[in-house]
């Protein structure tokens, strides 16, 4: 195992994570690169290029995450090519909690992220991706 890949992935991955978090999309744009891949799982879609990636995280930034009570990570692991995230989220909407179990598997490049595969539930998936999720390509 190459300690510093991991290290490198493990630094990007994060800086990837607080900024999304934060609502910074020119930051999380800026973590990927020109043709990312964003797939959905067990739904089966996909979101490819920087735009339909830039209007994922247009909706999550300014609808999903404003609705975030608490979000705990559950585990995470990393190797030389990917981190992976293992959340428990909990989303107020129209005054009822709503508690979603979320893995994102950041896939890792040379120094950006390539995409990511995201697990959760329709319901959830839907919640992250709003009109978007009309749009998924199939695989």
């Amino acid at each position: 195992m190459d300690s510093a890949r991991i290290e490198q992935v493990l630094a990007l991955g994060t800086q990837h994570a607080i900024v999304e978090t934060e609502g910074d999309l020119a930051a999380t744009m800026a973590t990927l690169v020109a043709v990312p891949v964003y797939e959905f799982y067990p739904v089966g879609g996909v979101l490819r290029g920087q735009a339909a990636v830039r209007r994922y995280y247009e909706h999550l930034m300014g609808e999903f995450l404003p609705r975030v009570e608490e979000s705990r990570l559950v585990e995470q692991w990393c190797n030389e090519q990917s981190l992976i995230q293992e959340y428990d989220v909990d989303l107020r909407v129209d005054g009822v909690l709503e508690h979603h179990r979320l893995v994102g598997i950041l896939v890792i490049g040379t120094d950006r992220l390539e995409g990511e595969r995201i697990y959760g539930s329709e319901a959830a998936l839907r919640r992250m991706l709003g009109d978007l999720f009309d749009e998924l390509e199939p695989h």
